[in-house]
C-alpha cells in the first residue's frame, strides 16, 4: 500500500484544490459556481485560518484528494469541535486505504487542535463510506436530525 502524506492547502495550491473540489460537489450534487467555489475554500487556506485547514493528500506520485476541516465550538461536547465538511479521494485511488489513512491525520491533528470532538455527513445511500466511518470510531447519533437553514447574504 502506498503511504500519504498530507500538506495544509494555501493559496499557492488553488490550481491544484478546485478541481478536486470540483469532482467531489458533481459526485455529491453539489452546485457552486467556479467563484462561489473559490470564495468558499479562501477562509480555510493556510496552517493559521480561524476557520479549519484544507490538507491535500499526497501518494509519492500526485495529489489523490483533499479533506476540509471546519471549527465550531460545542457546549454540549465540552468544547472546541470541528465537522469534516468534506473529504475526497479521486476515483481511480478508491479502495487503497486511503480514506482509512486520511481519517486516522485528521483525527491526530483535531488532537493537537484541541478539537473535543469531530462530526461529518454521510450520504444515507453512500453505504461504503458510511462503513469507512464506523470502522473509524464515528457513530450516527439516532437521537438528532441534521437541519439546515441556510441565511441569505446581503
Amino acid at each position: 500500500m502506498d503511504s500519504l502524506h498530507f500538506q495544509v492547502a494555501d493559496d499557492s495550491h488553488m490550481a491544484v484544490l478546485l478541481p478536486l473540489v470540483r469532482a467531489y460537489h458533481d459526485f455529491e450534487q453539489i452546485v457552486l459556481s467556479p467563484q462561489q467555489r473559490r470564495e468558499a475554500l479562501w477562509p480555510l487556506l493556510g496552517p493559521d485560518s480561524q476557520f479549519g485547514r484544507i490538507w491535500l493528500i499526497f501518494t509519492s506520485q500526485k495529489v489523490v484528494g483533499y479533506v476540509a476541516l471546519c471549527f465550531g465550538y460545542s457546549i454540549e461536547l465540552g468544547g472546541r469541535d470541528a465537522f469534516i465538511d468534506e473529504l475526497f479521494i479521486i476515483e481511480e485511488a478508491r479502495g487503497q486505504g486511503f480514506g482509512r489513512q486520511t481519517l486516522e491525520f485528521v483525527i491526530h491533528q483535531s488532537a493537537s487542535l484541541k478539537i473535543a470532538a469531530l462530526h461529518l455527513e454521510v450520504a444515507r445511500t453512500n453505504d461504503r463510506a458510511k462503513r469507512l466511518y464506523l470502522q473509524a470510531g464515528f457513530a450516527a447519533r439516532d437521537r438528532y436530525h441534521l437541519m439546515t437553514f441556510k441565511v441569505a447574504s446581503n
